[in-house]
């Protein structure tokens, strides 16, 4: 068990690295299981769910290796001697909903209990099973989840909700379908997006990449790929906010900034800008941290929606991000309705927040925040934490850092490299 040390009050300067996307590597990892044939996925992060996915696959008895150095994960799943995964391993990860799709196509057997992962509100799965017994599996949910089909068909589905877990366990359910699927009311995040060009890349026949529609043609079988996830633009949205309300100067590469067209609209609601070159962000230090009104002088809003909209996992440090601000901002996040409850931390190191309900917090900036000792309920508040903890007077102790790392890579030794003044230390010592 570790916590973090933090001396807030320092400016964030120099350069670092985007991470590969964690929400493109999960369901990445569990494609894999749609070949007998090596898979080689590049550009994978050094997380905590990360290393649970892929000891789900050993479980299955798939051979999973982890590179750290080089990033690289290889991944044969020639035999898959297990279609049942323990309560044990899918209460440490949410994303273990993932393996479904891929294990109904391959064996035509899951058995799974429910997911764990951020409790952040209710996160449904019916949309996952809904999907399921559209392209013709039989589906049972008393106590654990048990899936079964002698042959998947193809067909029109209509997502009832814009989920990406269920539009990725859609997707690699139907690749090797027979005949024809077409998956309307899609979610088509990046992540999304990577996951079916590495099933192209593996002999699926996908069309519509990007869309809200997607067509399938099955195929009978796919074969091995080698496949990079792009970058981690939760981070890098992350860490432009670290950098603004630090008022410091950071250029993180491999940023990938055609994905930033909604979140860079948002930031320059805040009169936060920054300059892209290539590939690279570059945050420019001291910016005029000052709310931009609406027109008629009202209030601005910052929501989340489905891509390409404002994702809602950036509302946190939005949040965080809004009390350094002159002016008076509305976050209103959308989809769950526990994740802004994290607030309350943030009222009591000084922040002027009101929280008018589980999704609607009203910002009013800036607000001069006091060190204080707190402790990590998710990965994105874990993060806002951070960021309040780095820009407050004083010295914060965060705790239950793990829920952090779950998502954020080797987290405070990046942010050191950067001039944070932050210790990552075994809660032994």
């Amino acid at each position: 068990m570790y916590k973090y040390e933090i001396e807030g009050g320092f400016p964030i300067r120099g350069t670092i690295a985007a991470s590969g996307n964690k929400n493109a590597a999960l369901p990445a990892i569990a494609a894999a299981l749609l070949t007998d044939e090596e898979v080689i996925l590049d550009n994978i992060p050094d997380i905590e769910d990360v290393h649970v996915m892929l000891d789900i696959l050993r479980h299955l008895g798939v051979r999973a290796d982890f590179d750290v150095q080089r990033r690289e994960v290889r991944i044969v799943a020639s035999s898959i001697s297990a279609n049942e995964i323990t309560a044990e391993l899918t209460e440490k990860i949410r994303a273990s909903i993932l393996f479904a799709g891929p294990l109904l196509a391959r064996t035509g057997r899951i058995v799974l209990p429910p997911p764990g992962g951020d409790v952040i509100g209710r996160r449904r799965l019916d949309t996952h099973f809904l999907a399921f017994e559209g392209l013709g599996a039989r589906v049972e949910t008393d106590g654990v989840y048990s899936m079964s089909a002698r042959t998947l068909v193809g067909n029109e589905l209509f997502l009832d909700e814009t989920s990406v877990t269920a539009t990725e366990n859609a997707i690699m359910a139907a690749v090797t379908a027979e005949g024809k699927t077409r998956i309307e009311n899609a979610a088509s995040e990046p992540h999304v997006q990577d996951l079916c060009r590495m099933l192209n890349s593996m002999g699926a026949r996908i069309g519509g990449v990007g869309s809200n529609i997607l067509t399938i043609d099955g195929v009978e079988t796919l074969h091995g790929t080698r496949f990079r996830i792009g970058s981690d633009y939760m981070e890098v949205g992350s860490l432009i906010g670290l950098a603004a309300v630090t008022r410091g100067e950071l250029e993180i590469t491999d940023a990938s900034p055609a994905n930033f067209k909604m979140i860079r609209l948002a930031f320059q609601k805040l009169g936060i800008r920054w300059e892209s070159d290539g590939s690279a962000i570059r945050v420019p230090a001291r910016q005029n941290l000052r709310v931009v009104p609406d027109i008629g002088g009202a209030i601005p809003k910052i929501d989340d929606s489905p891509w390409p909209g404002f994702p809602p996992d950036l509302t946190s440090i939005m949040t965080v991000v809004a009390t350094q601000v002159d002016g008076t901002v509305l976050i209103h996040e959308k989809m769950f309705e526990s994740r802004m409850f994290f607030v309350d931390k943030l009222i009591g190191m000084g922040a002027r927040i009101v929280l008018c309900d589980p999704h609607r917090a009203v910002v009013s900036g800036p607000s001069r925040l006091s060190a204080s000792a707190l402790v990590s309920p998710d990965v994105r508040a874990g993060m806002a934490m951070v960021i309040a903890a780095l820009c407050a007077e004083g010295h914060s102790v965060i705790q239950n850092v793990y829920q952090i790392e779950r998502g954020y890579e080797n987290l405070a030794a990046r942010l050191h490299s950067v001039g944070a003044h932050i210790r990552r230390v075994d809660v032994a010592e």
